[in-house]
């Protein structure tokens, strides 16, 4: 049986809306982890998948309900991978989208644009118990090109650089389904509805 009630490791509505249409089916209560007042894990891991198992083993710990956490971030071929990990921060601490989003131009502006591959990443992990030995985690990208400026209005963070050539056109430039049915998070949270539909035998 399903648990009545998951912790997500975030105050994101954006997410908590995706993951309650997916749980709705099991009649499962989606809470958001700071309306527990519990603060935030430390995300020190050097990988999504360490930082995605992380928020949810502190959310399991201080809560003692299931937990479900994300890490997701864009990782740059010419730069070794960066920003990776740290692409909430790759201006710094505290750094908006749009500086986060200046420096990300600045850094590959000398590189020949077909050379700007990039991709996001996304990675899900769901935890039974902080000490579940076999959490689901499920990851999925998209891969695109770097744009050396600014194109579309919508989305968020660097969403106005990352052009995906299938589809001619920048992440900023879809609609929000034409972006599910291609992105990292679209498809990653599909592989994730699919494995808590194989855990809970639905």
């Amino acid at each position: 049986m399903p648990p009545e009630k998951i912790v997500l490791a975030s105050g994101n509505k954006k997410k908590l809306k995706e993951l309650a249409e997916i749980l709705n089916q099991f009649q499962v209560a989606l809470i958001p982890q700071p309306e527990f007042n519990i603060g935030e894990a430390v995300e020190d891991g050097l990988t999504f998948v360490e930082n995605a198992l992380k928020k949810a083993r502190y959310a399991c710990q201080h809560t003692g309900l299931p937990a479900i956490a994300d890490d997701s971030g864009i990782e740059v071929d010419c730069l070794q991978g960066a920003p990776g990990i740290y692409s909430a921060r790759f201006a710094g601490e505290g750094a908006s989208d749009e500086e986060n989003l200046d420096k990300l131009i600045e850094s590959t502006k000398n590189i020949d644009p077909q050379q700007r591959i990039a991709r996001y990443q996304c990675v899900i992990v769901y935890m039974r118990h902080a000490e579940d030995p076999t959490p689901i985690i499920c990851q999925d990208s998209w891969q695109g090109l770097l744009l050396d400026k600014r194109t579309g209005d919508g989305g968020f963070g660097y969403d106005p650089i990352f052009y995906d050539p299938g589809k001619h056109k920048t992440a900023a430039q879809m609609s929000a389904e034409e972006k599910a049915a291609v992105s990292h998070r679209g498809k990653a949270l599909k592989q994730f509805q699919q494995s808590f539909n194989r855990l809970y035998g639905q």
